[in-house]
């Protein structure tokens, strides 16, 4: 089942195996736990310290448990996670095996001592590139905490239980029986919802950090280059983010990034992370800023976090992207994430079967459309425009599908459903005037992005777009204060555009720092 390359890599990531462990299938009599129980047998044959017992209980079929034997400590995986959730099944093995999780040490005792019972069910999908890192994170409090019990479930292998449950995008993750959240979810994010204080002894600690020389706001390329650039100064740098990679984090393939031909994802942010990691950055993660409060006079600039928290640096740069863009119609935020959705990767297979819409007519929409195209039912494509705006060999490939339909001159105008899930979609047919209706059960939205940058209104100068304008340093209307990326009025918004941006703002700031007047330092470059 497995090919010969992956056999062997996992042999020699077992190897690492520190303790006995168990995989417990639950199986039946299907095609899928016949494929299971093949998984796990190959596997098991890669190991002395791996075992395999096939008279698991779970209602679940086929699913199975992976427990450190004679103790509690167990992860359970219902489905057959290859794809994406590969690399959660190899992780979960290693740390319910002895390998401690890649979790900072302050957070893995944090986790330790939470009291109480949790029980989590994440309904994913094998072709989600966002939802691994979920899952891992909750395998990971599993194994650090055994009263944290976590089961990831492969949404388009128990279609019965999604329907129930009106699961509608992935990853969804339900504690005790209930929603939980909904998307990427980090250890930090998930151990801040159950320990109530943690929030305001992190804001504290955020306060307590003094000034740095540079403050990265954003977690991107742009961001990461950033920090990376302002560290290798010798300078005091700190980077603050919700998540490291941003858009990345969420784009699947990756093949113009100059000398890499193809990545993913997923994979170019652990690098840039890796990268970040090499130097001496003071990260901060899972924080949103709030305000940019200008320097006063003799004063360093201020960026105020919804932790309540405010950090402190003698320059900033502002790196935080941009997001998918709404369609702003009635209906569209009453059914996000129940039909209404933006990443047609994660959540395309739980619409299996299904009639879905894409909007949207540029590259973005198009590639949807193929995507889902080999999935769903049907496929309607409204653009608002005259044509599609997409490459034309996309065009010709999304012509030439059997179950794809496309309507030019099409404006959205609502959503509707019945209350729990969409049921269909209203547009104006823009040459004719006439009302239509489409009935369908999803609708993915592909229709550009929009700058991050609210929260800076009135601290700076924006485009009428929303950007942040910058000069051809990276410098902003604000003294001491850069910005890199797609959340500027830099055209072409692209990775390797921002990493180049990112670099920029850093040497940018950095010469500011070295041109300020020495009664204006609040203390020594790299303190």
């Amino acid at each position: 089942m497995l090919e010969t390359e992956l056999r062997d890599a996992l042999r020699s990531y077992l190897e690492r195996l520190e303790l006995p462990v168990e995989l417990v299938a639950s199986l039946d009599d299907g095609a899928k736990s016949a494929e299971l129980r093949e998984l796990l047998r190959e596997i098991v044959a890669l190991s002395p310290r791996l075992s395999l017992r096939e008279d698991g209980d779970d209602a679940r079929r086929p699913s199975f448990r992976i427990v450190r034997s004679g103790t509690d400590v167990e992860v359970a995986f219902a489905g057959i996670p290859l794809g994406h959730e590969f690399t959660s099944l190899v992780l979960a093995l290693l740390q319910v095996g002895g390998v401690a999780p890649k979790v900072a040490p302050e957070l893995a005792e944090q986790v330790r001592a939470l009291q109480g019972e949790w029980s989590f069910e994440t309904f994913m999908s094998l072709s989600c590139h966002s939802c691994p890192d979920t899952v891992q994170a909750l395998n990971a409090l599993s194994v650090l905490n055994p009263r944290i019990r976590h089961v990831a479930i492969d949404g388009a292998l128990f279609q019965s239980e999604v329907e129930q449950r009106q699961v509608l995008a992935v990853p969804s993750v339900f504690l005790d029986g209930q929603p939980f959240d909904q998307g990427r979810m980090s250890v930090e994010q998930i151990v801040a919802r159950l320990d109530r204080g943690a929030a305001q002894r992190e804001a504290a600690a955020i306060d307590a950090k003094g000034v740095f020389d540079v403050l990265v706001v954003g977690g991107g390329p742009a961001g990461a280059a950033a920090a990376i650039y302002a560290a290798r100064k010798g300078i005091r740098t700190a980077l603050v983010a919700e998540r490291l990679g941003g858009q990345v984090a969420d784009t699947l393939s990756i093949e113009n990034l100059i000398s890499v031909p193809y990545t993913e994802g997923p994979r170019l942010t652990a690098a840039l992370e890796q990268h970040v990691l090499a130097y001496e950055v003071d990260i901060l993660r899972g924080q949103r800023a709030q305000a940019l409060l200008p320097a006063a006079a003799g004063e360093p600039i201020g960026v105020r976090l919804q932790s309540g928290a405010t950090l402190k640096a003698r320059s900033v740069v502002l790196a935080t992207g941009a997001r998918w863009r709404n369609m702003d119609v009635p209906g569209e935020q009453e059914y996000r994430n129940r039909g209404v959705t933006y990443c047609p990767h994660c959540d395309g297979p739980l619409f299996k079967g299904k009639r879905v819409a894409v909007i949207g007519g540029g590259n973005s929409g198009v590639e949807a459309a193929i995507d889902l195209a080999g999935v769903v039912a049907h496929v309607t494509l409204l653009e608002f425009d005259r044509q599609l705006r997409a490459d034309e060999v996309l065009q010709r490939k999304l012509r030439s599908l059997p179950n794809v339909r496309v309507i030019t001159q099409a404006r959205t105008t609502e959503v509707v459903g019945d209350g729990s899930r969409v049921r269909g979609l209203l547009y104006t047919d823009l040459a004719s005037g006439a009302a239509q209706r489409l009935d369908l059960e999803g609708v993915f939205v592909q229709i550009g992005l929009l700058p991050n940058a609210e929260w800076l209104r009135g601290a700076l100068a924006l485009s009428a777009r929303g950007e942040v304008e910058v000069d051809a340093r990276g410098a902003t209307s604000l003294p001491g204060v850069f910005a890199a990326g797609d959340v500027t009025t830099t055209p072409y918004k692209q990775i390797v555009i921002a990493m180049g941006e990112g670099a920029k703002a850093a040497l940018g700031a950095f010469d500011h720092l070295i041109r300020l007047p020495v009664q204006a330092a609040q203390q020594p470059l790299a303190a």
